[in-house]
C-alpha cells in the first residue's frame, strides 16, 4: 500500500463519515474537504497522529456567499495534504496558530485580503496591506471594486471604478 493510500485509510478509519472523500491526486498529493464543524478534529488528527507537522501555507478563496480556506499540510516524506473547508462570509473561524505559530502571517493575509474573521489571532500589524488601508476593503473578494485617489488606499492603479477592469483587461479582484 502506498503512503497516500495509508493516509487515506487512516483518515477513513478515524472519521467514518469521511469515507470516499479523500482524493489522491498522485502519490504524495492528497485533498480532503470537510465541513467547518469537522475541521479542527481532522486538522488535529492530521498534525498529531499522521505526522503532518508542517503548515506550508493557507490559501483563501471567495466562493460567493462563503470563504474557502485551504490548509496545505506536509510530512517530512514530502507528502502534502490540502485540507479544505468553508465558512459563510462574516462567520468567525478559529486560528490554528496554537498548533502552528507561523500560521499567524497567513491568517493576517486572510483578514486583510478576504475580510476573514479569525478568533484567537493575536494583535499585531496588518499584512500584507498597509496600516492606512481601509479596514472594510478586501481586494481579493470577487465583488471588490477599486476606487479613490491615485496612490491612496484603494486608489487607482490602472483600474476604474466604473468597470473594475485593469489596464491588462482583467476583472478587478480576479487575482
Amino acid at each position: 500500500m502506498s503512503e497516500a493510500e495509508e493516509v487515506r485509510t487512516a483518515i477513513e478509519d478515524q472519521f467514518e463519515g469521511l469515507r470516499g472523500t479523500v482524493r489522491i491526486q498522485r502519490e504524495r498529493r492528497l485533498w480532503l474537504a470537510v465541513g467547518y464543524p469537522e475541521f479542527r478534529p481532522v486538522f488535529n488528527f492530521l498534525a498529531d497522529r499522521l505526522g503532518f507537522g508542517q503548515l506550508s501555507t493557507i490559501t483563501g478563496t471567495d466562493e460567493g456567499t462563503d470563504l474557502g480556506y485551504l490548509y496545505h499540510l506536509a510530512r517530512e516524506s514530502g507528502t502534502v495534504l490540502t485540507l479544505m473547508t468553508q465558512a459563510a462570509k462574516g462567520e468567525t473561524i478559529g486560528s490554528v496558530g496554537d498548533r502552528f505559530p507561523g500560521a499567524v502571517i497567513y491568517e493576517r493575509e486572510l483578514v486583510d485580503l478576504f475580510g476573514a474573521r479569525i478568533a484567537g489571532l493575536p494583535e499585531g500589524p496588518r499584512y500584507p496591506l498597509p496600516d492606512d488601508w481601509p479596514v472594510d476593503k478586501h481586494p481579493l473578494l470577487k465583488d471588490w471594486k477599486q476606487s479613490g485617489e491615485a496612490g491612496g488606499p484603494g486608489g487607482a492603479s490602472g483600474a476604474t471604478e466604473e468597470s473594475g477592469a485593469t489596464e491588462a483587461g482583467e476583472e478587478a479582484g480576479d487575482a
